[in-house]
């Protein structure tokens, strides 16, 4: 993070920063190539990401969380991310989505009996895509049955993240296709339940390492309690907890920027070429000019969306802009560190590559960019 941002954090804050940094630097780093090749997290890491707290940072002090903040949650994101994406993933969708919906949605039972797993061993995924369900998302097909004392869940999901490592499963099911969102219910599904089973894992092009499978369900029980909310209410636990998930995806694209920009900086000072160093060519300067330009841009987004957010302030347009932008800049700035590394930044010897492939995945998914632009003219037009 350059020197100017540390202005807009508080001590408190920038020392939560540098800590999660130093240990992406430290411990994750090593570990980024051979988790991007295997497709899979190094053993233990996900564990000590639980040591470190950094899954369980909005839950409550008292149910073993560190009762941080959203901009908390959002810093360790970017920091993560400025040396693996893949890593922050489990990281975002854990905070953002999981505990976010369930602290705000899930009765004080259901707090009690989840948050402290969540915050100590568990790992939470959201279930909301499916084939015929993306961008629609309204439009999913996986059923919903009321079956004795409980509901019986049949269909299958797509797209999941964290669906490897998941002990809980936020799963998002209609209970009468034909009343298009008005029927979608939210539950918690134990991974291991009977008829339920995680399928084939995605061979992705970016942030390999973090899962993203199917989820099938057949004939699936769970009990009357597994739901959050009330019945039918489903679609308004997912716009509300998408809506704050699209910060964390914008922080996520500012930390890979940021860690693409570092790479790109210490490469053009040893770089040399004509007898000099690249760095000390204009148009060298000018790209890497253009790069931290665009860095700041979406950093200001980005938290002012997060703070907007933790101020119960209106957001929804700001996360928008936030994730569009942010998204933007990451590939902006990722392809010119392969273009500064040249050669070398086409090859996976050097890191410009896997920050170029982790890149695009943050204009399709939590809302494509399309979907930005839609939410962001439809608020402008309504001023």
């Amino acid at each position: 993070m350059p020197p100017d941002a540390l202005t807009q954090l508080s001590e408190e804050e920038r020392l939560f920063f540098d800590s999660t940094r130093r240990f992406a630097e430290e411990t994750v780093a090593p570990l980024v190539r051979s988790m991007d090749d295997a497709q899979q997290f190094a053993p233990g890491l996900v564990q000590q990401l639980f040591e470190l707290g950094l899954l369980a940072i909005e839950v409550p002090e008292k149910l073993g969380g560190a009762g941080g903040s959203f901009f908390d949650a959002v810093l360790a994101i970017e920091a993560l991310s400025t040396v693996d994406p893949a890593v922050a993933v489990v990281v975002d969708v854990h905070n953002t989505l999981v505990i976010n919906a369930l602290r705000r949605w899930a009765t004080p039972e259901q707090q009690q009996r989840l948050l402290p797993r969540l915050a100590a061993n568990t790992v939470g995924a959201y279930a909301l895509s499916e084939a015929g369900a993306g961008s629609d998302a309204f439009a999913l097909q996986t059923r919903a049955v009321a079956s004795g004392s409980g509901y019986r869940l049949t269909g299958r999901k797509l797209w999941i993240s964290n669906a490897r490592e998941a002990g809980l499963f936020m799963v998002f099911a209609t209970l009468d296709p034909a009343a298009r969102y008005r029927g979608i219910t939210a539950f918690m599904v134990e991974a291991g339940t009977p008829g339920f089973t995680v399928g084939r894992k995605e061979d992705k092009l970016g942030i390999r390492a973090s899962s993203t499978c199917e989820l099938i369900f057949e004939d699936c029980v769970i009990p009357a309690d597994a739901v959050v909310g009330e019945p039918g209410k489903g679609y308004k636990i997912a716009i509300e907890t998408l809506n704050e998930g699209r910060i964390g995806i914008g922080a996520q694209m500012l930390g890979l920027a940021e860690g693409a920009w570092g790479h790109t900086v210490r490469y053009a000072r040893q770089r040399r070429q004509f007898g000099k160093a690249i760095a000390e060519f204009q148009a060298v300067q000018f790209a890497l000019a253009q790069m931290q330009t665009e860095i700041e841009a979406a950093r200001l987004l980005v938290y002012n969306a997060a703070r907007l957010r933790d101020s119960g302030q209106p957001f929804v347009r700001e996360a928008a802009m936030a994730k569009l932008f942010a998204s933007q800049a990451a590939e902006r700035v990722a392809s010119q560190c392969v273009e500064v590394f040249g050669g070398n930044g086409f090859v996976r010897d050097y890191p410009a590559e896997k920050y170029y492939r982790d890149a695009k995945i943050g204009a399709i998914y939590e809302g494509t960019s399309n979907m930005q632009l839609a939410t962001i003219a439809k608020m402008a037009l309504h001023q």
